[in-house]
């Protein structure tokens, strides 16, 4: 299946662009494709997935503009098509 990925701040500058498309296994979860990301690109490993298999804290992962943690998490199965947009941890603000 193909899914389009976003990311913004700190994730755009280790992955080297805004947008990519990539195919991944029918049926392949959110914590599938992160992991896989890590993988990949050295400036997010360990840093979307935690040593327990969750989402690193403060993490914002969307599917199809939804956060995944309101859904099952890194369990979220993912369909041809989705988006999956990835959001670093934001701090700021006075």
């Amino acid at each position: 299946m193909d899914l389009e990925l976003r990311f913004f701040a700190t994730f755009r500058e280790a992955v080297g662009q805004k947008t990519l498309e990539r195919e991944f296994e029918d049926g392949a979860t959110v914590g599938e494709v992160l992991l896989t990301l890590e993988s990949a690109y050295d400036g997010l490993e360990g840093k979307l997935i935690d040593d327990e298999g969750d989402l690193q804290p403060n993490l914002n992962i969307l599917k199809n503009g939804r956060e995944v943690l309101h859904m099952e998490g890194t369990e979220t199965t993912l369909e041809d098509g989705d988006t999956l947009s990835v959001f670093p941890p934001v701090a700021g603000g006075a």
